[in-house]
């Protein structure tokens, strides 16, 4: 392998509204090298990628390619370069053949007389998956192959284009064991070709067995890059990944805790999630945890409605609850402020009023009509009670900041009367400020015998505001950790499926 770099990336900074993507982060790629890139939930991985591929631009640093200073402005200039990205949803058409996936927008070169050669096209293909060791027929359709296979046609077709760089993100999450075991096969040759990989996964067991280096990122920001992936510790990884300290802005109130309010039991979701047990009882906090794709936000849809599941039990404030049944939930009590509040949790072209009364129309109307006056008066409660920074409760959410949108979320679980919160994520996009409000907030809840769930991949807010903490792997509970023994290094273990790290 060749030890000089063949793409460099210096002082590349990336900054969205309220958050700091990146910050003078440093990466450089070998050619025919697997360089994995590790770090937590909001590390910075993603928008690395995204540079990489052209889909971002950079605030500021350089990108050298060959020793060239190049610009990334778009997908097509990366491919014109040599860069190709596999993401975790493939960019394929199902209801194309193999061969005309891969070479979708590139057909003019089977062209003959006006007309596509498909039997040369597919000649073309076969030759490509060939390289890879793999028999698929160029002829079959998309769709009637695996996820495995589905992502050898993705890699021929990087292939067929050129590729120098190969970007593949979390490329193993719908793999069995045997498929996982091919790709890797798939990995080697191309890196005996000269082909370079960048390779994300939250996976220590495979970092270890196809990395040749890694590059750490937390918060945004090179934590440090391990020039080899042999006989280094787990545990040193797993410190080097969460190694802050737990900020001192989250504040935790003492709380008694009361009576269950809500019970789940053996709740099982075919492909999403299996086996779910827990409590929840008045006065406290319980956080859940893990990483992208473990599971969390699919148990609480579930719990709460909005998605259906297979088999289990929910018993909320001693009543079993109706299965995928939302507008009950509400009723009873419970409310889910989802992780993406813009399409789920709001509705952007509608006023603060009409946002904040929707769950539970009927406390504020007759038979008739809405009361305007009953309106007003209780939006206007709760704007006042969460700070909502708006010149009148008739604005459109959509000029409101993301922080504020939070509130008006939180409004309505507020307005619906709730015994039950679920948080999901509630303060990802939104500034320090907002986040202690919401803490706050958060904390004078369930003072008041509300029952809170919290899920969050920020390790430091889960440590600081809860009082058990759950942590989810792979769609089952790895574990549950007592306020009094959870540290960062013990959740990301079980989240990483090392459980004996303490």
């Amino acid at each position: 392998m060749d030890q000089a770099p063949f793409l460099t990336m210096s002082n590349i900074c990336k900054s969205f509204p309220g958050v700091q993507a990146l910050k003078n982060v440093d990466f450089d790629l070998r050619k025919g090298e697997v360089h994995c890139i590790l770090g937590e939930n909001g590390a910075g991985k993603s928008t690395l990628i995204k540079i990489l591929s052209g889909a971002l631009r950079e605030d500021s640093g350089v990108i050298r390619v060959d020793g060239k200073a190049v610009t990334l402005d778009s997908p097509a200039r990366a491919h014109e370069l040599g860069f190709s990205t596999i993401y975790q949803e493939f960019n394929l058409c199902p209801n194309l053949s193999v061969a005309a996936n891969m070479f979708l927008g590139e057909e003019k070169q089977f062209k003959n007389k006006g007309l596509i050669d498909k039997a040369k096209m597919r000649s073309k293909a076969k030759e490509y998956l060939t390289k890879l060791g793999v028999e698929i027929s160029p002829s079959v359709r998309l769709s009637s192959l695996t996820v495995a296979q589905q992502q050898v046609v993705e890699i021929s077709k990087a292939l067929s284009r050129g590729a120098k760089v190969i970007i593949m993100d979390e490329p193993t999450a719908s793999l069995s064991g045997e498929e996982v075991e091919r790709l890797f096969e798939t990995i080697c040759l191309l890196r005996e070709n000269g082909v370079s990989i960048v390779y994300i996964s939250h996976r220590l067991d495979e970092i270890f067995e196809i990395g040749d280096r890694i590059t750490i990122l937390r918060d945004g920001t090179k934590v440090k890059t391990l020039e080899s992936t042999k006989e280094i510790p787990r545990e040193e990884i797993v410190a080097l990944m969460v190694g802050r300290k737990l900020e001192d802005w989250i504040p935790k109130i003492k709380t008694e805790k009361g009576k269950e309010i809500l019970k789940i039991t053996d709740l099982n979701s075919e492909g999403k999630f299996y086996d779910i047990n827990f409590t929840l009882y008045e006065g406290e906090i319980l956080g859940f945890s893990g990483l992208v794709g473990s599971g969390r936000t699919e148990v609480m849809r579930a719990i709460f409605g909005a998605d259906p599941y297979d088999k289990g039990t929910i018993w909320f404030d001693g009543k079993e609850m109706e299965k995928n049944n939302p507008s009950k939930a509400i009723k009873a009590g419970m409310y889910l402020l989802p992780e993406n509040r813009k399409d789920q949790g709001l509705i952007l072209l509608l006023p603060i009023s009409q946002n904040v009364t929707l769950p539970r129309l009927s406390l504020v109307s007759n038979i008739f009509k809405i009361s305007k006056g009953k309106e007003r008066e209780a939006v206007e409660h709760y704007s006042k009670e969460l700070n909502i920074k708006t010149p009148t409760i008739r604005r459109l959410v959509k000029f409101l900041s993301g922080g504020n949108q939070q509130k008006c979320v939180l409004a309505k679980g507020l307005f619906s009367r709730s015994k039950l919160l679920i948080f999901d994520e509630p303060t990802r996009g939104i500034d320090v400020g907002t986040k202690a409000e919401i803490y706050d907030l958060i904390n004078s809840l369930v003072v008041e015998g509300i029952g809170i769930i919290v899920v969050s991949s920020e390790l430091p807010e889960i440590l600081g505001l809860c009082d058990r903490i759950i942590v989810m792997k792979d769609g089952t509970i790895a574990g549950e950790l007592e306020r009094g023994h959870a540290t960062q290094e013990a959740a990301m273990a079980l989240a990483l499926g090392e459980g004996g790290i303490n």
